[in-house]
């Protein structure tokens, strides 16, 4: 049957010119298919994560270095931390915890007594197995002042030993008494008339030769107990007596001056250093405690 052209219309074509209508995409994007998402390269996946994190510690670090100036307990926190986990391979983490913190107490005498001098000092330092050390420009204007720099430490060092008593009489627990014991050795040990040791501090007012005799007394020490810290402490100990004494003869009027002492404070250093030295002894007396191996 044919068509009838009357019925159908015909369709009407849209002119040339008239533009396109526009395509699903263009009118609601969110319905545009996606292109895929681009992988990332082998490089990235396999450092990207450890380079994020070493750029994260480095800016941390960084900021820590810039805080360092302003926060220098943090070296004595950090060496003190090392010195128990030293210590604690020898002692137990107990009385090697307890041994640093009597240091720390020994070194904070002679931190006090350089302020109250009006001399800028360190917080301590620690050194595994050779104790701590502070930095100051000088021990005192004069030999006096050096005394008293000195002796500070072995004073306050014999109270924070004393405590220990206190604590072990309380607790009953043996290792504040050999902490105790410790304390009194190590601060009389360091009251030797010897230079760089406390006692030559104090030596510079009552009698500078005696450095001799310290040096002297160390020797046979070396000898009889021979350890790495007792043969350091010879070796600084005749540097240090010697610079000191070719220093004081050569050092003209400034040297003098130094070492000029009125009898009175020399009798007052000698007061306390004698004093010191025996209340040692009789606290090492009362906390001796006698070692037995199971």
């Amino acid at each position: 049957m044919e068509s009838n052209p009357g019925w159908w219309p015909a369709p009407v074509e849209a002119p040339a010119s008239a533009p396109a209508a526009p395509e699903r995409e263009d009118r609601w994007p969110e319905l545009a298919p996606q292109a895929p998402p681009r992988k990332p390269s082998w490089f990235k996946r396999r450092f990207g994560p450890a380079l994020a994190a070493i750029v994260a510690f480095l800016a941390k670090f960084k900021a820590v270095l810039l805080l360092l100036p302003k926060l220098k307990l943090l070296t004595t926190a950090g060496t003190m931390l090392v010195s128990v986990a030293a210590y604690s391979f020898v002692f137990g983490w107990e009385f090697a915890a307890g041994f640093v913190v009597l240091i720390f107490v020994h070194e904070m005498g002679h931190v006090i007594q350089l302020r109250r001098e009006g001399i800028k000092a360190s917080a301590p330092m620690f050194i595994p197995f050779l104790g701590a050390v502070i930095s100051a420009r000088s021990l005192g204007e004069n030999a006096l002042a050096e005394a008293r720099v000195g002796l500070a430490g072995p004073i306050l060092g014999s109270i924070g030993s004393a405590a220990c008593i206190v604590i072990w009489k309380a607790t009953g627990n043996e290792i504040w008494r050999a902490l105790a014991f410790t304390g009194f050795f190590l601060n009389l040990f360091n009251l030797l008339p010897v230079v760089p040791l406390d006692g030559g501090r104090a030596m510079a007012a009552m009698a500078p030769w005696m450095w001799f005799v310290g040096f002297a007394a160390i020797i046979p020490l070396a000898i009889i107990f021979p350890n790495p810290i007792i043969l350091l402490i010879l070796l600084f100990a005749g540097y240090e007596t010697y610079r000191r004494w070719q220093q004081r003869k050569n050092g003209g009027e400034q040297q003098r001056a130094y070492y000029k002492v009125s009898r009175i404070d020399r009798a007052l250093v000698a007061a306390v250093y004698l004093s010191l030295i025996a209340l040692l002894v009789v606290g090492m007396h009362a906390t001796t405690l006698t070692r037995t191996f199971a």
